[in-house]
């Protein structure tokens, strides 16, 4: 099983792309799971709201944020590393 915070970033992009957690991996892409923009800004809203960070992120512009979206391993990794930062 992966760890807690890979753990709650798939549920929460799981329940984005309305799938169960266990068909989200770490490899998925947002469009391999059918999340679309909007769900994408959803789902940033909930991980910044789950984990107390702010996710450096321009949803009129997501190629330019510094938040790495290309997959969910990359967002998790992302993630672990603004947790980081904040406890710092």
């Amino acid at each position: 099983m992966t760890d807690e915070v890979a753990r709650k970033v798939i549920e929460i992009i799981a329940e984005q792309a309305v799938l169960e957690p266990d068909q989200v991996t770490l490899d998925s892409t947002l469009e391999d799971l059918g999340v679309d923009s909007l769900g994408l800004v959803e789902a940033v809203f909930a991980i910044e709201e789950a984990f107390d960070i702010s996710i450096p992120f321009n949803a009129n512009d997501p190629a330019s944020s510094e938040f790495d979206i290309s997959n969910v391993r990359a967002m998790v990794e992302a993630v672990k590393s603004l947790i980081a930062a904040k406890g710092a």
